[in-house]
């Protein structure tokens, strides 16, 4: 069967300390986007467990370290199944973007191994068996609208985002996530509207939603990336309600009021040529 790993972006991060594990204590607003990976699974009971998987894309490694694998060994061994389980991955979310590809794709491998084994795991179980594997992976599951706090797994939904054009651009550039946190300097950000932001939200204020967006990471990955501030100035030229960076970047995210104009920023990011990817594509509510 075919399932679905769809894309996210923070309208608004903040990070408010760091815990004595390492990880750091955030307050984010998570959105579902429509652009999405294709998973196609098949899993079926056996005497032992076999995990195969292929990927569309080459450099993407299939072995024990993909979250793919993790996932589905994960939820096998969770329910004492032995299966032997195919996974073909069709990708179309950028890898190392900060739109947690990785986590989504795990997600989908967990609800669609339970679909097809019958396990009869609730949301809330495959939730908490997510957060084993990374902190973005509950909320993949649960998708949609939603306040994010602790390491990103304690999830309470929100009003679903008005449905606006979203453009979405990553640059070649690369950064890490431990890089990024490594580097915030707690004691000298400004933290972003998070209560502005579920506000605005809550009232469908599109305007409000653009004007409380922010991102504590952007301090660290622009200095470093500047590409990234280049996307957002651009965007904003464009008549972008509002641009930020999504996660710990560098992929760029901005909220437009029409296609049209959607289209004019895609439209000048290509030319400036500073992006390996850049799309258009619109809010996921499931």
């Amino acid at each position: 069967m075919e399932f679905s790993g769809y894309c996210k972006i923070n309208l608004g991060l903040d990070v408010v300390g760091k815990r004595e594990d390492g990880y750091h204590n955030l307050r984010m607003v998570m959105q579902t986007l429509q652009l999405r990976d294709v998973l196609d699974i098949d899993a079926q009971v056996a005497d032992e467990t076999i995990i195969n998987m292929t990927c569309s894309v080459d450099k993407l490694s299939c072995g024990e370290d993909n979250l793919c694998v993790k996932a589905a060994r994960l939820i096998l061994d969770e329910n004492n199944v032995n299966a032997t389980v195919n996974i073909h991955l069709l990708k179309h979310i950028p890898i190392a973007a900060g739109l947690a590809g990785g986590s989504a794709d795990a997600a989908a491998v967990l609800i669609g191994i339970n679909e097809l084994l019958e396990l009869k795991m609730t949301m809330e179980e495959l939730m908490a068996l997510g957060v084993k594997i990374g902190a973005d992976v509950p909320y993949c599951i649960m998708k949609g609208t939603a306040l994010a706090e602790g390491i990103g797994d304690e999830l309470t939904p929100l009003r679903a985002m008005v449905n606006y054009p979203i453009l979405l651009a990553k640059p070649s550039e690369g950064i890490s996530t431990a890089e990024v946190y490594g580097n915030l300097e707690l004691d000298r950000i400004k933290h972003p509207n998070i209560d502005g932001l579920v506000k605005a939200l809550d009232n469908d204020d599109i305007i409000g939603i653009a004007t409380n967006m922010g991102n504590v990471l952007e301090t660290v990955t622009i200095p470093r990336l500047p590409v990234v501030r280049d996307i957002k100035r651009i965007m904003m030229d464009n008549k972008a309600l509002g641009a930020m960076m999504s996660g710990s970047g560098p992929s760029v995210f901005g909220i437009f009021s029409n296609e049209h104009q959607a289209s004019k920023a895609l439209s000048s990011l290509k030319r400036a040529g500073i992006c390996e990817t850049a799309l258009i594509t619109y809010v996921y509510n499931p």
